[in-house]
């Protein structure tokens, strides 16, 4: 994380519904400058890993459900030299319950029982798909709010010993590993591509496994509208609008926004329109050791709902991004 910069962000491209994330790492030092490992979902449901550069003995554990404010959720966790050695920070995420551990001992356990809200009659508890993402990011920047600034420890400074040898600040990532477990009774499964939302209360019992397509078409597309291209022709006449200036997707044929990722192109359907994508599930059939605990809950949005263990057989979320384990070995650095 270089001066001038907001941080550097890694994210994986696919989503974990329910599993188990470690994460390997040593993160970085100095008054205003945070590491974090979270997972975040589209709605803001969040759980997190975070480490202020000031205290290098204590680890963050903290949740959001849709990105509520709420500071009496964080607890710390004691670590040793944060810095200096290398530790596994863990996040065991069920339908029931959320646990934070440190190199394989659990310090933390949250209950979803525990956040039912009675005004808004739901849990306030982390319960959609989420991207894994590890970040490095200057909270201590004098735009930043006050409150922000004073959690994080103060301004950055930018002449620090790690900027002077190394030329920005850094954290050090070693591994990760992640187990995603099957959907919990009641999900709706009707593909293994995508999740989308089929309500705009993006809770648990409004996500679906689909086969709806998860890649827009051109910037023209949109969640509705996962295939809308710019017309190769405008008007009556035969001549082909120039498209030259129209914003494309790097990564289709050619690069294009015709139907077929082609400049004024015009084959193909491009894929199947998606309502409210949320984003992609892992394909195929994973050779993952799926969760067989029992006692999870299903998907009803109040105290009385009935239980159910997960089911097996289901290849959707027996893997993700990272597959069964991937080894990231790298600095964060920008």
């Amino acid at each position: 994380m270089a001066q001038g910069t907001v941080g550097t962000l890694l994210a994986s491209t696919s989503y974990v519904w329910y599993g188990n994330v470690k994460a390997t790492l040593k993160t970085s030092r100095t008054a205003g400058v945070v590491t974090a490992f979270i997972l975040l979902s589209d709605v803001k449901d969040e759980i997190d890993f975070e480490f202020v550069g000031t205290d290098l003995n204590h680890v963050q554990s903290n949740y959001y459900f849709q990105g509520i404010t709420n500071y009496t959720n964080e607890l710390n966790i004691p670590v040793t030299d944060t810095f200096g050695t290398y530790h596994t920070y863990e996040v065991d995420w069920t339908p029931d319950t959320l646990t934070w551990s440190v190199d394989g001992t659990p310090h933390r356990t949250l209950s979803r029982n525990a956040t039912w809200n009675a005004t808004s009659n739901q849990y306030y508890y982390p319960q959609t798909p989420a991207r894994i993402q590890l970040s490095l990011w200057p909270a201590g920047l004098s735009s930043n709010g006050l409150g922000t600034v004073q959690w994080s420890g103060g301004l950055v400074n930018w002449q620090s010993p790690d900027v002077q040898n190394a030329g920005y600040f850094y954290a050090m990532v070693n591994e990760v590993n992640v187990q995603c477990y099957s959907p919990p009774s009641g999900a709706k499964v009707s593909g293994s591509t995508s999740y989308i939302y089929d309500n705009a209360s993006g809770t648990n019992d409004t996500v679906e496994t689909t086969n709806d397509a998860t890649v827009l078409k051109s910037q023209l597309g949109t969640g509705t509208n996962m295939s809308a291209a710019y017309p190769s022709q405008i008007g009556t006449g035969s001549t082909p609008a120039s498209t030259s200036e129209i914003p494309t997707i790097p990564g289709l044929n050619g690069a294009g926004t015709g139907s077929n990722g082609q400049r004024g192109g015009s084959g193909g359907d491009g894929g199947s329109a998606a309502s409210g994508v949320s984003g992609s599930a892992p394909s195929g059939t994973a050779s993952v050791a799926v969760s067989a605990s029992t006692g999870f809950h299903g998907f009803a949005q109040n105290p009385g709902s009935s239980t159910g263990s997960l089911p097996q057989g289901e290849n959707i979320l027996q893997g993700s991004l990272f597959a069964v384990l991937v080894t990231v070995v790298g600095m964060l650095a920008m």
